[in-house]
This record gives C-alpha cells, sequence and structure tokens, in this order.
C-alpha cells in the first residue's frame, strides 16, 4: 500500500515518539506500507522541524527521512479538481500523481472538506483515522 504523508505528518513523526504519525514510521516495513512524500514537504519539514525542539531535527534527518520515497512534485491533474489551497494543491497532486492509496494530512483546516473522504481514487485520512481502518480491517 501506496501512503503520502504530508508536512503535518513528518512534522508529527519526528516531534512526537508515541503519536500515530510514529507508528507509521515503525511499522510500515513490517506492513508492507510504502511511505510516500515530495521535495515539496521535506523542504517545508526541514524549515520546521527545529521548532519541535533539539531532538527532532536529529531524528528526522537519521530516521525519518531514508524511510521516505520522494515522488515528483505534481503542479497539474488531467481531471477536473477543485481544492481551493493553492499551497496544499501540490501536496494533493503529488499524492494523486504518484498513484498513492492514501494521502495521510493531520491538516484538518485545509484539507477539512475531504479529509476522512476520498478525492478520486484517493482516500484521505489522519494517521489516526487510517490507523483504526486498518484495524478495523483485520490489518493490525
Amino acid at each position: 500500500m501506496k501512503l503520502f504523508l504530508d508536512t503535518s505528518v513528518l512534522l508529527a513523526a519526528a516531534g512526537s515518539a508515541k503519536g500515530a504519525s510514529r507508528f507509521v514510521f515503525q511499522h510500515a516495513s513490517s506492513l508492507n506500507w510504502q511511505l510516500l512524500s515530495s521535495a515539496y514537504c521535506v523542504e517545508e519539514t526541514e524549515r520546521n522541524v527545529r521548532k519541535l525542539g533539539p531532538k527532532a531535527a536529529p531524528y528526522w534527518r537519521a530516521t525519518l527521512l531514508p524511510c521516505l520515497t520522494l515522488v515528483p512534485i505534481e503542479l497539474a491533474f488531467d481531471n477536473v479538481l477543485v481544492f481551493p489551497k493553492a499551497k496544499d494543491r501540490p501536496v494533493l497532486l503529488s499524492a494523486l500523481g504518484a498513484e498513492a492509496n492514501v494521502l495521510l494530512t493531520l491538516d484538518e483546516a485545509d484539507f477539512r472538506k475531504v479529509i476522512g473522504g476520498q478525492v478520486y481514487n484517493l482516500m484521505v485520512r489522519s494517521p489516526g483515522q487510517f490507523l483504526c481502518d486498518q484495524r478495523d480491517a483485520g490489518f493490525l
């Protein structure tokens, strides 16, 4: 399963050892989850990770970043897509372009209308919602 992680999930995984975002990283390999992101999200993470305390940046760079497969940043989409937030459009388009199964985000303010839903074949979930879905389906 291909999971596209946006900046909010990358930062949450770097900053908290006990959250759902960190769990996704820790168990991705054993559960056959391919973790995808884009340079756009990585650059945004790099700009903000130091704000999370002295341990977050080294953990991000040494442990989390090597787990990611970076996909091209997509800025266009062949189908109709109405999504008003310009800064988050590359995240959504990159996830769609990578043919991810799920876009994981904690950014409920910008993804409120689609979180917990679907955009074309892409499910949009918070890491917690995704893990609950996996548990309910008997995969966890």
